[in-house]
């Protein structure tokens, strides 16, 4: 007798999703920090919508020699408050041009930015940083970057060069300052000021906020 033959049911492989996790070594304070970076370039975007074209500024026909010290004051003063972008960009073109015609100067700026970000600012927490066999505290970390910034910025030309830089750009802006003739370019500025302020104080909330949010973070790791 043909006996029937048992079949077994195939078994179908049952695969469960892995649930991502989040990374305990990863940053408590990065979204503050975005948050920062992210209100600091829309504070630099409304800043240079206020940028005044550059053929006005060096206008020649509106450069003369002022008669005194009182009016060459009031021309620094309200050319101050309508070219403040303009000036700004002049000032850190001076320092820019300054630090490319000194590499070495630049390199250790740079190096210096760089030791801050990658050893303290954006670095987690937890480990603790590890150089050459030995545990660093945080407080033992933030001390040495300290003595570092003083002794590149005070012990080479990287300070030196810094100041001069913006002395120049300072100077040549108190000098066009006093040169240009106001005329009528100021009939507006209050409300600009007005504007441009609101800028500031929301930029400054912002940023006191997403500080009040990561002081817990920073107070654990000092």
């Amino acid at each position: 007798m043909a006996t029937a033959a048992t079949q077994v049911p195939a078994v179908i492989p049952i695969t469960t999703p892995s649930v991502a996790t989040a990374d305990p070594t990863a940053p408590a304070a990065t979204p503050a920090i975005r948050s920062f970076i992210s209100r600091l370039s829309d504070t630099l975007r409304r800043s240079t919508s206020d940028l005044k074209p550059w053929q006005e500024m060096v206008d020649r026909s509106a450069l003369t020699r002022p008669s005194s010290l009182s009016e060459a004051t009031s021309r620094l003063r309200k050319n101050l408050s309508y070219f403040r972008v303009n000036y700004t960009a002049v000032v850190a073109l001076s320092l820019a041009l300054s630090l490319v015609t000194h590499p070495v100067s630049l390199f250790l700026l740079l190096s210096l930015l760089a030791t801050w970000s990658f050893l303290y600012l954006f670095r987690p927490a937890d480990p603790p940083l590890s150089l050459f066999g030995r545990t660093f505290s945080d407080r033992e970390t933030l001390g040495g970057l300290v003595l570092v910034s003083i002794i590149v910025i005070f012990m080479t030309s990287v300070g030196s060069l810094i100041i001069s830089a913006i002395t120049v750009g300072a100077l040549l802006v108190c000098i066009h300052g006093a040169l240009r003739v106001p005329e009528d370019l100021f009939l507006d500025e209050p409300d600009q000021q007005g504007g441009a302020a609101a800028g500031l104080l929301s930029f400054l909330g912002g940023a006191a906020s997403s500080v009040a949010s990561a002081a817990p973070v920073v107070a654990s790791r000092v």
